[in-house]
């Protein structure tokens, strides 16, 4: 009878507890040489051998005697047994741990920026109640008058208000600008979302009348960073946009208004906004789509009769707001809306349109990486399960069910995927502080509550128990179906399953290197996009050129003295060491903000108002010049062209084009529509290249192109583009000095051009960093899964390869064999993965540029750079196999 059947027949008897004795003594001895031989000192060698015998060995005798464990008692001897046993593999545990983290990580970050931005509700009252009323032609913005309008005659909310996201207030009154995000809002804004006060009052409807007084509520974050804590600052004063506001109170600790990514700092009643803004007219003006309207439901009310109620109203609202000079068609269209409504329990997001697509991409991106990592851990459990039969083999010899080594086996790797998500929790804080770092701009800086909620803790969690589970059940499965004699014949070899051509190991690979093709390809499309914005052709010269931007302090109201004014601060520019040329503009290209209008050309017969439509900006002479644009016909603005004068414009080629069927149509003579009016003939006098406007994505639109000189309505605002010898930084002294004399209050900002242009595509370098840098993460990670299969696989076959070439084989031919096994799986995962990748690759789409979703020079480009990293991963293994000595192979058999 053979040593394993004795013991187990002696396992399963009590009547030879002494045998059973002589057996477990002679194998804690043979368990303690092993663990001296691994570097343990005799003392915790024996310790340690006695705790594993004490754990597993006679496992029927221990729970017949001491009764049975408790579930509780069991995980804990699970779990210390698999911390000691990750202890005495340091290596493995390192590289396990390492390669989840940084998986679990990535998707923790991922999602956690998924969360402040498209899932976390509001910090007020009840966010699922509040709705957000819009137009039923998809607008989300209304007039005053339609606000108005709407408040007085709706039934359907418990509250609602009207808010006006104002961008930034300006803290100083002259020099270095410094700003504060404000919000204008109406009066029963906090009481409608249940805001409370830390600090004094909070503004009501008795703040909502016709020409208020300007006063200011404080976020709790701003109060205490800017006035610390200070528990005096109520009715104190407040500088916005050199108005002296009156302070009224501070909001309760955490809200930081309706907008996510933007933390409003400062609140004013609406009823103020024209005093702060200087537009008389901004509340009465029914064609200033400004306002977001907001409304709390009614208890009980569900969406369809909140939208009934709407639909009710709608009529005599929209009837007793038609804009002024609106057109018989336009007036019949607009009196036609109805209100629709969006539920906001999450907020308002500009941040959240721009980003949730790129973000649910990057989640995909970073799900696949982490597939590839648990494919890696999964085969180096696999192979650690061969080295250990015999130790299994040994327990289930003495009684320990399948079942129980499955557990603790399972346990071990939860245990490294817990450990694994712990660390990942710490570099998805870090790295989400990054992303948003990354994403903001300096003159938009990005506010988001980064902090691990429930569901960002529940996410990171769950992925590390399913994790843990799905890299760690088969190798477990497998390797609970040791065959004790086997194993124990074999020395613990690891031939037990004998040889099959595909092996789990193989297969995770095939599955790896499938997976890294999609993600390769996906990063070669996202880089190759950004590589293609980058270099466009924006139709202007960027580098070189300074933005100025300065708020001169409010002066005459007459608008030619405004212009005279402008005009000398262009004079003065120009005059600037170091400047070559000088221009004012309205806009500057890039911003993300527009002005278009409808043009009215004789002969020209649009299809659709749409085709009527072209955008517009108001220029000094030298624009052009400054920025690098070539005029291609006619002449820049000139000194004649000024107030009283033939209005004159210059137009581009795509409006020449499409306007007049000709790139050329200097001469021509274009109208702007205003309302049911019709404005003066514009005279076309010059013609520049097509440019870039708001966007390096969109070809460059019908663009006019106006003169300021010829602009009696100029404001207090200017923008200012310089064109610099050396580097652009070296004026801006000079520049103050300049502003500084025009007006000691002025205050000013700066931009170097192509830094505007940069922060224009960063969405799509956020995409082309992250794609580049998880696809190089996954070619490691399949080059690491290559190689260690086929290095263990080449050490099991050792002896069968020492018996080949000791029957003759050239170390050429080994060497191949290798080769071949590799070039199979590289096929076998490409095939694979070339299906995968284009489905795959049609979800980025919508975020490539200049390139489709199956170009082919990625595909072959990826493809030819898998099956390189795939030979260079298999060429250690194969040298290794083609130098075995076949007399030391046969010898260690």
């Amino acid at each position: 009878m053979s040593w394993l059947r004795r013991l187990r027949n002696l396992a399963g008897s009590n009547r030879h507890s002494a045998d059973i004795g002589r057996e477990l003594a002679f194998h804690l001895s043979e368990r303690t040489d092993d663990l001296i031989a691994r570097g343990m000192t005799p003392e915790a060698a024996a310790q340690e051998a006695r705790r594993q015998f004490g754990n597993y060995g006679g496992q029927k005798e221990r729970t017949r005697d001491a009764g049975v464990l408790t579930s509780l008692d069991t995980f804990v001897a699970d779990l210390r047994y698999a911390i000691r046993a990750l202890r005495h593999s340091r290596a493995f545990a390192l590289i396990a741990i390492l390669s989840l983290a940084l998986g679990i990580g990535a998707n923790t970050a991922i999602f956690t920026l998924i969360d402040a931005v498209m899932l976390r509700s509001l910090p007020v009252s009840h966010p699922e109640e509040l709705v957000q009323v819009q137009t039923s032609d998809g607008g989300s913005d209304v007039t005053n008058p339609i606000w108005e309008a709407m408040r007085d005659r709706q039934s359907v909310f418990s509250g609602v208000f009207a808010y006006a996201s104002n961008d930034r207030f300006n803290l100083t009154t002259g020099g270095e600008p410094r700003y504060a995000n404000g919000d204008a809002v109406s009066g029963d804004f906090f009481r409608t979302l249940g805001v409370q006060p830390e600090l004094g009052r909070l503004l009501s409807m008795t703040d909502d009348r016709s020409g208020c007084e300007p006063t200011a509520v404080l976020s709790d974050a701003f109060w205490r960073s800017v006035y610390g804590a200070d528990q005096n600052v109520v009715g104190k004063t407040i500088s916005l946009d050199s108005h002296l506001v009156r302070i009224v109170g501070v909001s309760q600790a955490g809200f930081n208004g309706l907008d996510v990514g933007k933390s409003a700092q400062v609140f004013v009643p609406l009823c103020a906004d024209p005093v702060l803004t200087a537009r008389a007219d901004l509340l009465t003006n029914r064609s200033e789509w400004f306002l977001t309207m907001i409304g709390r439901r009614k208890d009980g009310l569900s969406s369809e009769r909140v939208q009934a109620g709407l639909r009710l109203i709608a009529p005599a609202v929209f009837a007793a707001t038609v804009p002024d000079g609106a057109s018989a068609d336009r007036q019949t269209t607009y009196m036609a809306q109805g209100f629709a409504t969006a539920p906001v329990g999450t907020g308002m997001s500009a941040l959240r349109q721009q980003y949730s697509g790129a973000l649910l991409a990057l989640m995909g991106i970073v799900a696949l990486v982490l597939l590839i990592a648990c494919a890696n851990v999964a085969n180096l459990l696999l192979a650690r399960a061969a080295s250990r039969q015999r130790e299994l083999a040994i327990r289930v010899a003495l009684g320990s069910a399948r079942g129980r080594l499955i557990r603790q086996l399972l346990t071990e790797s939860v245990l490294i995927s817990a450990i694994g998500a712990a660390i990942g929790l710490l570099f998805a804080r870090w790295g989400c502080r990054l992303l948003v770092a990354f994403l903001s701009t300096a003159d938009k800086p990005i506010y988001l509550d980064l902090s691990v909620d429930r569901r960002v803790l529940g996410f990171n969690i769950a992925v590390a128990v399913l994790t843990g589970l799905g890299f760690g059940l088969g190798p477990a499965l497998r390797a609970a179906r040791v065959d004790p004699n086997a194993a124990l014949k074999s020395n613990g070899r690891g031939t037990i399953h004998g040889q099959r051509r595909w092996t789990v190991g193989k297969a995770l690979v095939v599955a790896q290197i499938a997976i890294s093709l999609t993600l390769v390809v996906g990063a070669g499309l996202l880089v190759g996009t950004f590589r293609r914005l980058a270099t466009v052709d924006p139709g202007f010269a960027p580098d070189g050129v300074m933005l100025v931007r300065a708020e001169l302090p409010p002066g005459s109201p007459d608008g030619a003295s405004k212009l005279a004014a402008q005009t000398d601060v262009l004079r003065r520019l120009r005059a600037v060491p170091g400047v070559t040329s000088a221009s004012l503009s309205v806009l500057t290209p890039l911003t993300r903000a527009g002005w278009n209008g409808e043009l009215d050309v004789d002969g020209y017969v649009p299809r659709s108002r749409k085709d009527a439509i072209a955008f517009f900006n108001e220029t000094t002479s030298g624009y052009f010049q400054t920025l690098g644009t070539p005029l291609l016909a006619g002449r820049d603005f000139e000194s004649g062209d000024r107030i009283g004068s033939p209005k004159v414009a210059i137009v581009n080629v795509a409006l020449g084009l499409r306007f007049f069927s000709t790139p050329n149509p200097v001469g021509r003579v274009l109208r702007v529509k205003q309302g049911k009016r019709t404005g003066d003939p514009v005279t076309i006098v010059g013609v520049v290249k097509d440019a870039k406007y708001n966007s390096l994505r969109a070809p460059a639109p019908p663009t006019v192109y106006l003169a300021t000189s010829q602009d009696t309505a100029v404001g207090t605002s200017l923008n200012a583009e310089l064109r610099v010898t050396g580097g652009v930084s070296s004026i801006v002294p000079d520049v103050k000095a300049v502003l500084a004399d025009v007006s000691p209050r002025v205050t000013v900002t700066f931009m170097p051009f192509a830094t505007q242009l940069n922060d224009s595509i960063k969405r799509e370098r956020l995409l082309a960093t992250l794609s580049g840098f998880f696809g190089a993460l996954a070619l490691l990670l399949a080059m690491l899964g290559l190689y260690g299969v086929m290095a263990y696989n080449v050490a099991r076959r050792r002896n069968e390869i020492g018996i080949r070439m000791a029957l003759g084989a050239a170390q050429q031919r080994v060497a191949g064999m290798v080769l071949g096994e590799v070039a199979t799986m590289l096929v076998v995962g490409l095939l694979l993965g070339g299906a995968l990748t284009v489905g795959a690759t049609r979800l980025i789409k919508a975020f490539l540029f200049g390139m489709g979703a199956t170009d082919p020079a990625t595909f072959g480009g990826a493809i030819a750079l898998l099956a390189a990293v795939g030979l260079i991963a298999a060429y250690l293994p194969a040298r290794r196999a083609a130098g075995v000595d076949p007399m030391q192979a046969l010898r260690d058999e």
